[in-house]
């Protein structure tokens, strides 16, 4: 609504006459209906007058009536209280509110009394601005200035991204001499618990006397730092038709709508004009909805990161192109918004996309990614297998993604990666037909990678650490993960471990029941603690992180509880193998749906052997004995650290599984290496 009674700054403007610019002319028939629009959203317009002997001016408020013809009538909008006398003041113009501008319009023949306004409307009237960039009332938003460890609390009055008015008071413990307008100081600007903006900014100017002071404070930041400069940033797309960004304005409380220019998946950029800039860089928009073609919308968190001027040949006027970056976004949202983005990259690639599950079903076995060993393993458990990946594939579950390469409806390359701990995805199924197309199988590796680059950011995403188990023996994994985490060369960026691999029978018997000071009991945090010191003293790298085997136990319990929700299956359960009261073994039981990992590395047992040379075989086994009754499989899969324990005791296994783990916050370390091993493969 145009109602300019709402902001006293702008009055105090408006009489000083000091702001003004020439505008262009407006006609008589626009000014009738801009009168006639304010009066029917119920606005005001101010009322200039002179006092015909005294010398000064004064502005009232009034209302106007509706306009048919070349007269204008307004009431007064405050009359009560009113303590100037109509009879000693003449009209000088009235000024109406017309967007960003207003419409100067003056008479040559009006009158005033106590009831209202009338005037003859002129032929013409001139629309005036008051700046280059339109400052903005505001209401109910509290700002804290900090200088030199003096804090002042006030309101702000006015807003835009050039110039903030604050205005504080001071206090008998205060004075406003601590204020250097020579030295910058730090504005918080917030509203009941939430913060809006915080910056640096220099002193322009000072209105006000020894209690009650008013500043105009410059913003001096055109950029700021949200989050740590990366090499391999998110790929940015103009999508056609351009969406639009619809949100609320934190600070001015007005609806804006700007077209977004470019977007990747961690963020996105903005077209705004100069004289209505509403964007400050550092400010935090609670929600901003990505409005797509007036069909598909997905909100999310966003910050202001950047503000920058440039000409569109199209427009007479300078733009701004605002940057922001997306703080947090819901998971199934930030999923579309990325489905999106690759299909627009790549008309073959897609994101949890449809899939006939037929058709998926023949590629993994013609890809040889089920092999006949593999297929014998699972092959009874198969309608169960079928139902998971149903739900998998079909429901798009918040812990799973897949990504496919497709040409003509038909499958060429697949890969998959699965929330499986808190903060850690599990990279899995990596499948490509070779013959069909070459680059399947590194197209969707790629996907993974610019998934991860635009996820790990989010909190929703839950993305401190990705991983996955490959074969040794299995080239391509082993140049592409083993590779990248030789050239990242940092084992709290990027580390490799190495498992043995076996299958255990529960029916099996050894005779054997653990006693003499052996027990078998739920694993404490002092336990996990030797455990760490353990591995950093034989390897250093990343693998408890990447398994959540940390010392804090509490909250692990909430990923089971989404696993129910969706319909799935997830449980862990740790265990501590102890003589007497000294650890020899932390065993870590992990129970899923069958098949949620088609090697079964979802639904399995691991052992951390921590004191090789104590930890007799037999017991060893008799431990598996005793765990194995949470499995209802007659061969449960067995994966054992280090692999030196099972060599030194004998125990046979069926291969060797690497854990590769990557530290997410090293993601130009993994592209750039990564880049390196692809170059290398193809050549």
């Amino acid at each position: 609504m145009e109602n300019v009674h709402q902001f006293p700054p702008l009055i105090d403007r408006i009489t000083q006459r000091e702001d003004f610019c020439d505008g262009i002319k407006v006609y008589k028939k626009r000014l009738i209906n801009k009168l006639n629009a304010i009066n029917f959203k119920g606005g005001t317009l101010l009322v200039n007058l002179h006092h015909v002997k005294y010398n000064h001016t004064i502005i009232r408020i009034a209302e106007p009536l509706p306009c048919l013809g070349d007269e204008l009538l307004c009431k007064w909008a405050e009359t009560a209280g009113n303590e100037h006398d109509t009879a000693s003041y003449r009209l000088l113009d009235i000024i109406v509110p017309d967007g960003p501008k207003l419409i100067l319009v003056k008479s040559e023949s009006a009158s005033i009394n106590d009831e209202g306004v009338r005037m003859l409307l002129p032929e013409n009237s001139r629309s005036i601005g008051l700046r280059k960039v339109q400052r903005h009332p505001c209401k109910d938003v509290k700002a804290q200035l900090i200088q030199n460890s003096a804090c002042f609390t006030g309101e702000l009055l006015e807003f835009s991204p050039k110039a903030l008015k604050v205005e504080i008071e001071s206090s008998p413990l205060q004075t406003f001499q601590w204020i250097s307008p020579e030295q910058p100081l730090n504005v918080i600007l917030y509203a009941e618990s939430q913060t809006f903006y915080t910056g640096s900014c220099r002193i322009i100017k000072e209105i006000g006397d020894r209690t009650t002071k008013s500043f105009i404070l410059e913003p001096t930041e055109k950029q700021i730092r949200r989050f740590k400069p990366r090499e391999f940033r998110s790929t940015r797309q103009q999508l056609v038709p351009l969406p639009n960004m619809i949100f609320r304005h934190p600070i001015t409380q007005k609806v804006e709508n700007l077209k977004v220019f470019d977007m990747s998946g961690s963020g996105f950029a903005v077209e705004e004009s100069m004289d209505h800039a509403v964007l400050l860089p550092g400010m935090i928009i609670p929600e901003a909805k990505l409005d797509f073609f007036g069909s598909l919308t997905m909100s999310c968190k966003a910050q202001v990161v950047y503000r920058k001027s440039f000409a569109d040949g199209k427009e007479k006027d300078h733009l701004l192109k605002c940057g922001l970056a997306i703080l947090d976004m819901d998971i199934q949202e930030h999923r579309k918004l990325l489905s999106l983005l690759h299909q627009a990259a790549d008309r073959h690639s897609y994101l949890s996309g449809s899939v006939d599950m037929d058709d998926l079903w023949d590629f993994f076995f013609e890809s040889g990614f089920i092999y006949p060993q593999k297929y014998n393993f699972f092959k009874e458990n198969r309608d169960h297998i079928k139902e998971t990946y149903q739900k998998l594939y079909t429901f798009h579950p918040t812990i799973a993604r897949y990504f496919t390469y497709q040409d003509k409806g038909r499958i060429m390359g697949h890969m998959a990666i699965l929330r499986f701990y808190n903060k850690s995805w599990l990279i899995q199924h990596h499948a490509s037909s070779v013959s069909a197309s070459p680059r399947a199988g590194m197209a969707v590796l790629n996907q993974v990678g610019r998934f991860i680059n635009d996820s790990h950011r989010l909190s929703s995403a839950n993305m401190n650490y990705v991983f996955c188990y490959y074969r040794p023996d299995n080239k391509f994994p082993e140049r592409i993960f083993g590779g990248v985490s030789r050239g990242i060369n940092d084992l709290k960026g990027c580390s490799v471990d190495t498992f043995a691999y076996f299958h255990y029978r529960h029916t099996e018997n050894h005779g054997l029941e653990i006693g003499d000071g052996w027990t078998l009991t739920k694993t404490e945090p002092k336990d996990l603690k030797e455990l760490a010191h353990y591995y950093e003293f034989i390897s250093g790298g990343l693998m408890l992180a990447g398994l959540e085997l940390g010392e804090n136990l509490e909250g692990l319990g909430g990923l089971n509880e989404e696993y129910t929700k969706l319909g799935f299956k997830r449980e862990r359960a740790l265990y501590s193998l102890k003589k007497a009261s000294s650890l020899k073994a932390v065993i870590m039981v992990n129970i899923s749906d069958i098949g949620l990992n088609l090697s079964d590395l979802t639904r399995c047992i691991q052992l951390f052997v921590i004191d090789s040379d104590q930890l007799p075989r037999d017991i060893f086994y008799r431990a598996l004995s005793e765990l194995s009754v949470n499995f209802g499989m007659e061969e449960i899969p067995i994966l054992l650290y280090p692999v030196s324990y099972a060599e030194s005791q004998s125990i046979s296994y069926e291969k060797l599984y690497r854990l590769w783990v990557l530290n997410t916050e090293y993601g130009d370390e993994y592209f750039r290496n990564l880049k390196k091993m692809i170059q290398y493969i193809q050549h």
